[in-house]
Order: C-alpha cells, then structure tokens, then sequence
C-alpha cells in the first residue's frame, strides 16, 4: 500500500493559517526530459499548451507565503520551452494572483478554466480555494496543488501533491472526517528515543484546534506531552521556554507562527533549554533559516523539518541537482519550490502521453486517475489516487527528513524511500 501524508496537508492548513493570524498584528537538464517528437509542425506554428496557475501572492499572508510552488513551477516550464516544449508545443502559463479570497479565488478560476481554456491547473496555492467545484465541475485536472483546505479529498478531477484515498464526492475525506498518520512522533521516539514532547500554541481557535491534533497523536505514540499556550497579543514565550526546560521537553511542536517560532527559539537559548529538535514544516523548509534564526543559534540548529518530498538540497540525488541548477538564479530556495517544479513535471508527463491523440482535458485527467505511485522522477514519496470507501486504520508511512546545520544547510537525514512505519490512521475535522 502507498504512503499516507495526510498529516501533510494538515499541516499545511495549520500553517496558512497561522501565517495569517501573523499578518493580522544555468545548466541543461538532461534532453530524456525534453525530448519531443518531430511530427512535421515547426514549434512556431504550433499552437501552445495553456496551463493555468493560481496563487494567492498577494494576499494578508503576505507577498511570499504562498508563491513557492508557482516559482517551481514556472522554472520548470521555462526549461521545458527552452527545450523544445511538449510534442513540438511550447507551455503557454496564464498566472492569476487571487488574493488570498474567495472571491479572487471564483474570479481566477472564472478566468482560467472559462475564458482562457486552459488544459489543466498546476501547483494551486490557495489560501480559500472556494473556486475547487468550479473546477471539479468543468472536469479540469488540477495537478499537483497544495492542500491548504480540504478540497483535494472532496472533489474529483484535483490531484493534491500528496495524494489521496477519499471517495472525493464532494464532501470532505469520509463524511466530513480527514485522518492523518503518525509517523513524525514514531520517527523520533525510535530514531532519537524521545519521550517528552511540548506543544506550543496560541490561544486562538485555530491554533488551538491544531495542537490537539498534534498531542493526540504524540499520545498515541506513547509520549509525555507537555502543553503551552500563550496570548496571541502578548505572548510570553520566555515563561514558555523555562518551563519546558524544567520539563525536560524533548521535542518541541508547534502551533505558531514564523515569527512567533523565532522568538520562541531565542527564548528557549536564554534559558539555555537543550532540546533533541525543534520540529517544523514544509512551508518553513527554506533557505533562509540562518537569517529568520540569528538570535537564536543552539535552538537554529536543532530544526528540524519532516515532509513528503525529497530534501532540496540533497544534491546526490540527479533530480534534485536538476531543480537547483535550473533555479540558480532564484535569491532564496524552499521545497515548495521543489514540490512545485515536480507539480509541472507530473503535468508535463500526462500532457506527453496524451500527444498522440491529442492534449485535451479529458486525456490529461485520465491520465491522473491511473496515477499510482508517481514520483516525479525521484522527488516525490509515491503519489496515488484512489476512492476507498472506508478510511484505513492503520497504513505503511514514509517521511522526508532533513537538520539544519550552520555552514551546511538542509541535511538529508537517512532515505526518505526506506524511512517508513506502519502507523494507526486518526481522525480529524477538516
């Protein structure tokens, strides 16, 4: 059976909004890649491949939340025309900023699916994707995209980057219940043999709400969980940090925001907490710790970031140096950036089995209702899309891990192909 992530996608979720609640106070790739067949069109006269990509950039998040996947993405099409396109075709991208609203959101999709036709989504970043049953409804495939909210385990025809198990019927996951995996908790008690886990959050309803999905699956683990949570307008993290230093926390999680997470780790220096790891997320898996950590050096270099992608700057892997020298030119790199380049990939991979007969909407999507196990050449944990009727209890679960180090980055820690537990399933409200 494939891995589950869909303690990714809440994470996401938990992420976007805490974000929000912040903003309210080179060289070739290998030609394998680009190839095309000459079928007697020049690529001038050939019409383009149009593609839609939709992101919140502008939104109260802020103007980079969210926009990772969009920059992958179009790097990876930047290449591919460079190339040659698909099928002698070059990809025609038609961007559309929504605002980080719902109404921005309708209006995209208004845009893109209805007046500029095009073939599929790629790489969605949405803050409020309140347009998915437009989408759903005019049956284009939407490939690859974050999944902030529910609605890639509610309609069909949308392929979240991670996959999904749900019958996708229009309600999300199994009536109204999502499940996530607890393979993060398990990954640290067996590989550090920590046993005391705090949970850090914000007195707010969202936060809150994310934390005790945390420690219920830190219970579930066998852990102590320690509880902290703090004033949204005045928080104290240096009490915080006392206390879990005299708790004798192992782990630390949270339920904050960036900027809250940088001035806890200061505040845990100051008392000279030592902790195993301070545990993060894909959307804060960037390049630019050392300056979002700098009064913050010990706690800086117990982060640690768990995902379902392969660690952008893993530079053994080929298909990582592929990504990073076709984004060489980019001031700051993220996984979401990588997962992005792969959303693209994945689209580029369905559109080129479709040239033959023909690149439409139709073919694209059957393409991705077959999808089992994609990988996206290596960056991705295997991918799959099913309808199962009933949630499983338990399922075999692998993660991507990686350690900042000073002076050297994202460290890989092990091969996320190999690195998997066989973990219960737990519910959890959408």
């Amino acid at each position: 059976m494939p891995p589950s992530r869909r303690s990714r996608a809440a994470e996401a979720a938990a992420a976007a909004l805490l974000a929000l609640l912040a903003a309210a106070c080179g060289s070739r790739l290998p030609e394998s890649d680009f190839e095309h067949r000459d079928r007697g069109t020049s690529t001038q006269a050939a019409a383009p491949i149009r593609v839609g990509i939709i992101t919140s950039a502008t939104s109260p998040v802020g103007g980079t939340a969210f926009t990772g996947p969009r920059d992958g993405a179009k790097a990876w099409f930047d290449r591919l025309d460079a190339h040659g396109g698909i099928d002698g075709r070059r990809v025609e991208v038609r961007e559309c900023d929504d605002g980080g609203s719902g109404v921005g959101n309708n209006e995209c999709v208004h845009r893109l699916v209805d007046e500029d036709r095009v073939v599929a989504l790629v790489a969605t970043t949405a803050l409020d994707y309140a347009g998915a049953s437009r989408v759903s409804h005019a049956r284009v495939p939407d490939i690859g995209g974050q999944p902030i909210g529910a609605a890639y385990d509610t309609w069909p025809h949308l392929y979240g980057i991670y996959g999904s198990l749900a019958p996708r019927d229009g309600t999300p996951g199994w009536g109204g219940t999502l499940y996530g995996g607890t393979e993060v908790y398990r990954y640290f008690k067996r590989e550090h043999g920590a046993r005391t886990a705090a949970v850090v959050s914000y007195n707010q309803a969202s936060s809150a709400a994310y934390a005790r999905l945390v420690e219920r699956g830190l219970r579930a683990e066998g852990y102590k969980v320690v509880t902290e949570q703090v004033d949204f307008a005045l928080p104290n993290f240096a009490a915080v940090a006392a206390d879990l230093k005299e708790q004798g926390a192992d782990l630390v999680f949270d339920a904050i925001d960036s900027h809250g997470n940088a001035r806890l780790c200061a505040a845990l220096d100051d008392v000279g907490a030592r902790i195993t790891a301070k545990v993060t997320n894909v959307q804060n898996w960037t390049s630019t710790v050392a300056e979002d950590y700098k009064d913050a050096p010990r706690c800086r270099n117990a982060l640690w970031a768990t995902g379902s992608s392969r660690n952008f700057e893993d530079t053994s892997h080929r298909a990582v140096r592929e990504f990073r020298e076709a984004t060489e030119g980019f001031g700051t790199r993220s996984q979401w950036q990588l997962e992005g380049w792969a959303a693209a990939k994945w689209f580029t991979d369905a559109a080129r089995s479709c040239a033959p007969s023909g690149i439409t909407r139709a073919c694209v999507d059957a393409f991705m209702q077959r999808t089992r196990g994609y990988t996206a050449g290596g960056l991705l944990l295997p991918v799959s899309y099913e309808r199962q009727a009933e949630p499983p209890r338990t399922r075999r679960t692998c993660l991507s891990v990686a350690r900042w180090r000073d002076g050297e980055g994202w460290v890989s820690q092990g091969d996320m192909d190999r690195t998997c537990f066989e973990v219960p399933q737990l519910p959890y409200e959408p």
